[in-house]
């Protein structure tokens, strides 16, 4: 048996959904090995003990929460420094982040700390007795490069959604822990952070999305991508970099080798042609649906189903088809 670590990302007060997947991989880690303990560590302001408590149903058998007035933002250091000493006393075999914005920052830092090596974007793992071998894209995306990794705790971080945060309620225990570091004394302190909305789902925690590029000619015409986002009622809309460096869409929303990596159950790429940049951010999602009038576009060579027609005739007809299933639901 050995015991994993997982990091629960949070943000506003509330964890993520890259939180139950951490905790669901360090699960599924533990059982391979014979059933070893989980410890999953959150860290936020005051309030986030209550969000923290829902670990349990997902294979965390302790979850370890610091609360601290000044550390309602990420803070690098401090985080970095607390998860560190959590694998350390807890002598984790391996330790779980996600390859979100926080976590691509946040876990070479601890790696760091702890003298050993970094998997980044890993789209899937096994463990195998003491042996830990993870896979993930290399050559943006071409290819699928499994890796051993060497070392104790191995340190990875698991594209968001690659892993599913499969559900296993276990009796779990909730502590209340300590920064590593004094808050006061961080070298790096977030401020602020920027909120695009409560209406606006996050890339990494939608289970759909539906993204757009040139083709669909104007920055107005996203507001086909709004309506069928809506119309699924658990998506978000993403664009390519193209569409984001014309200032059509803001540069959260980018997809691809230099924007956000993405997993989601359900793909739809609407006038996107598919330059390798792009597919990188994007191949890994469970279902590729590709709508495009050019039959020879790249991404039709990824897609699972492709639609070669008019975006402006069949996105609108997808829209309600897509609300006329979910009414009669």
């Amino acid at each position: 048996m050995a015991n994993m670590f997982a990091f629960a990302e949070a943000r506003g007060g509330q964890l993520r959904k890259v939180a139950a997947e951490t905790v669901a991989a360090a699960r599924q880690a533990a059982n391979a090995t014979g059933g070893g303990q989980v410890y999953a560590l959150v860290l936020g302001g005051p309030g986030i003990r209550e969000a923290a408590m829902i670990l349990g149903g997902y294979g965390a058998d302790v979850v370890m929460v610091v609360e601290h007035a000044d550390l309602g933002h990420y803070r690098p250091d401090v985080w970095a420094a607390t998860a560190a000493a959590r694998i350390s006393d807890k002598n984790c075999r391996a330790a779980f982040f996600s390859a979100s914005a926080e976590g691509r920052d946040l876990a070479p830092r601890v790696a760091a700390i702890l003298g050993v090596g970094l998997a980044a974007d890993v789209t899937s793992f096994e463990m195998a007795g003491d042996v830990v071998r993870v896979r993930h894209p290399v050559y943006t995306g071409k290819a699928i490069a499994t890796l051993r990794v060497e070392g104790t705790p191995a340190v990875l971080s698991l594209r968001p959604g690659a892993i599913a945060a499969v559900e296993e309620s276990r009796t779990c225990s909730v502590e209340s822990g300590t920064p590593a570091i004094d808050p006061g004394t961080a070298k790096v302190v977030v401020t602020e952070v920027g909120s695009r909305g409560a209406a606006k789902l996050d890339l990494a925690d939608a289970p759909v999305i539906v993204a757009g590029g040139r083709g669909l000619k104007a920055k107005e015409n996203f507001a086909l991508m709004e309506d069928l986002a809506a119309a699924f009622g658990n998506a978000a809309v993403g664009a390519t970099r193209a569409v984001t460096d014309d200032g059509w869409r803001d540069p959260a929303d980018q997809i691809g080798q230099t924007g956000r990596l993405v997993s989601p159950q359900l793909y739809i790429g609407v006038g996107i042609s598919g330059a390798i940049q792009h597919l990188a951010g994007m191949r890994t999602s469970k279902v590729i649906v590709a709508i495009n009038r050019d039959k020879d576009a790249p991404i039709f060579k990824v897609a699972d189903y492709g639609i070669v027609g008019d975006l402006f005739e069949v996105v609108p007809r997808l829209t309600e088809a897509v609300r006329q299933v979910r009414s009669e639901g």
